[in-house]
């Protein structure tokens, strides 16, 4: 805090001017006779004028405490009123969440897992297999903590972003779909093309020797090998048939692109399988929401229907 002296007061202290310094100051002081105000201006200091100079630095004093004062209620409204916002804005944020979580919770209070819709969903079809019930277990898609740890940490916090994380997910799958079927058929034929080599390279090498012999060696060694050469057409028209457009047999190539197609055909089927998951606890989460409407509609219709029957018995007794 500053505790200065304004400058014309203290101009007209150093003058000995001590009852012109009261008036700068604004302030009441004590009386000043001729006397004390003769020997202050010579230089003298006089009880009266230190009674005076006291009472102006006082009131000095006190004028900034009081704007330091004014300044602090300022800030501390300005910080209340901050608070107050922040506080809005999470208890809106908390609002919001809890409608998903909320309904998550109230299936659990009254069942203590998540319900599966009784038609197999199309989400829910994908990431099962002949036993989809053993799947779904496994996953823990019926766990309402599951789904709970599920919408936190996608930062879903309604319904209605619930709906476009699905619509997100769904491109998303359709895009990995593609290309992972893609690969897939580019995969299954190189590898078809290194299995049709396997078989048809060794009789290939018989065929050549064969025909780089003449007379009796050819003889002996055509007899030698008879079922092998007698293969060579059939296996050499196979071989043709997988090449396309003048493709070449190239077995250390394929056997490269074989092995860097399988990790990017193996990661995207990853990301397909985790995407297919998360739109199964989507597709739960959104039947348990309409199956509970359903519910407590269904057990407000016959609350009703008890009271009406009541109600006509009190009016016939």
């Amino acid at each position: 805090m500053c505790t200065d002296i304004p400058p014309e007061v203290v101009c007209a202290l150093s003058e000995g001017q001590v009852s012109l310094a009261i008036q700068r100051a604004g302030i009441c002081g004590g009386r000043f006779g001729a006397v004390a105000n003769a020997l202050e201006r010579k230089g003298i200091q006089t009880e009266r004028g230190n009674i005076n100079r006291e009472i102006i630095k006082n009131n000095m004093l006190l004028e900034q405490a009081k704007e330091m004062l004014m300044l602090a209620k300022q800030e501390l409204h300005s910080a209340q009123y901050a608070t107050y916002k922040s506080t809005q804005i999470k208890n809106t944020v908390v609002s919001v969440k809890n409608e998903v979580m909320e309904m998550i919770a109230k299936v659990r209070g009254r069942k203590g897992r998540l319900d599966l819709p009784i038609v197999s969903g199309k989400h829910l079809r994908k990431i099962s297999d002949s036993n989809r019930k053993s799947n779904t277990a496994a996953l823990g898609l019926q766990s309402a903590n599951n789904a709970e740890k599920f919408i936190t940490t996608r930062k879903i916090d309604s319904f209605e972003s619930l709906a476009k994380f699905t619509a997100d997910k769904e491109q998303r799958y359709q895009q990995l779909e593609t290309v992972h079927l893609s690969k897939g058929q580019k995969l299954n034929r190189l590898k078809e093309l290194s299995k049709m080599y396997a078989l048809y390279a060794p009789i290939q090498a018989t065929y050549k020797e064969s025909q780089s012999l003449k007379g009796f060696a050819k003889m002996k060694y055509d007899k030698e090998h008879k079922d092998s050469l007698s293969k060579y057409p059939e296996l050499k028209e196979r071989m043709q048939s997988l090449l396309q457009n003048g493709e070449k047999i190239t077995p250390k190539q394929w056997k490269a692109e074989i092995q860097s197609l399988q990790g990017e055909y193996d990661s995207i089927g990853k990301e397909q399988t985790k995407t297919a998951t998360e739109l199964a606890y989507a597709e739960i989460i959104s039947y348990n929401r309409k199956n509970l409407e359903r519910e407590l509609q269904n057990e407000s219709r016959q609350h009703n229907k008890r009271q009406n029957k009541t109600k006509q018995r009190e009016e016939e007794i």
